[in-house]
């Protein structure tokens, strides 16, 4: 089973802008090294603790610092963006690097109403037109066509519909397209969404059989209690958005009940469920016990975790746990 890294270009308090992106290069560059099959990053807009507003932009820069992995976006949120203007962007991403662009689309803003106006797009929700505006851009040239995606036409960017509601998995099953769903934040609806994107999975010229990706997050540590530490600056992060004061990725604490309280903790964790936190074997139990659950066709990872290296060393350690899974299913 593939497994992959999702990056929301964390910037951690000490820290600006520019010392998160130097740490998306290095872990980019980490997690092709280690075996990892796509490096994806996210949009969001006026959050000072993720750095990947400018998603393609960013994007452009880790392909160009990396040599096999593929490279995407998990994903661009498309209601803030004309078709058109992403078909030109991730064309040029693929005419610049070939096969190794993927193209993400979630349905959500990235921001709340007052960047969803900044962003200038006020309309209704087209979403499903809208993917397949961008799809006809992207794919064969149509003689005649009055408006072209130059770069663009004929790259074939692979499409993912994202989502974390039975809205995403509908859709991806109508489009028979591949469906990645973020239980890394809203594990609610996991099992039902999977369940209906592969019961109405329709087979296209993009995808014969329904492929579906799991997210999770990881926060893997050489001991259990130094990855419950490293977890607890993803506690707090969530914890300030539910109370609206974000920002940058907060230090971990030793005592998180302290920092945010046990109600608060309780419902954050819920929104954790899909995680695997501690020690190699801990994290490969945890890891395990979910790819047996939910069968997914492939894993992707997050963690928002303060320190790089620490981060990295949760990626090498969950590498390792993964492989000796896929060992274990293979044997």
């Amino acid at each position: 089973m593939k497994y992959s890294v999702l990056d929301l270009a964390p910037v951690p308090e000490g820290f600006d802008a520019v010392q998160a992106m130097r740490n998306t290069t290095d872990l980019a560059q980490r997690a092709e090294a280690l075996g990892y099959h796509r490096y994806w990053m996210a949009e969001h807009h006026n959050m000072p603790g993720i750095a990947s507003a400018a998603t393609s932009v960013l994007i452009g820069h880790v392909a160009a610092h990396t040599k096999t992995m593929r490279i995407g976006a998990g994903g661009i949120m498309l209601p803030n963006h004309a078709p058109l203007a992403i078909a030109e962007q991730f064309g040029t991403l693929a005419t610049l690097y070939g096969d190794r662009i993927d193209l993400g689309l979630g349905r959500a803003p990235g921001g709340d109403q007052a960047v969803y106006m900044a962003l200038r797009r006020a309309g209704g929700d087209n979403f499903p037109a809208d993917v397949a505006e961008l799809q006809r851009y992207l794919g064969d040239p149509v003689e005649g066509a009055a408006v072209r995606a130059l770069p663009g036409e004929g790259t074939h960017v692979p499409l993912w519909i994202l989502g974390s509601s039975l809205y995403g998995a509908q859709l991806a099953a109508h489009m028979g397209l591949p469906y990645a769903f973020a239980s890394h934040f809203a594990p609610a609806a996991l099992e039902e969404a999977a369940y209906i994107y592969r019961r109405d999975f329709k087979p296209s010229v993009h995808q014969d059989a329904p492929y579906f990706m799991l997210a999770a997050n990881v926060f893997a540590a050489d001991t259990d209690a130094e990855g419950a530490y490293l977890r607890t600056s993803m506690q707090q992060a969530f914890a300030r958005m539910h109370t609206g004061t974000r920002g940058k990725l907060p230090r971990p604490v030793e005592d998180i009940d302290a920092e945010i309280g046990p109600a608060l903790r309780r419902g954050v964790d819920q929104m954790l469920t899909i995680s695997a936190t501690g020690s190699l074997s801990k994290v490969k139990a945890e890891l395990s016990a979910l790819i047996a659950q939910y069968q997914p066709d492939e894993m992707i990872l997050t963690g928002q975790i303060h320190d790089h290296t620490a981060r990295v060393r949760s990626f090498e350690i969950a590498a390792d746990a993964l492989q000796a899974i896929g060992a274990k299913f293979a044997a």
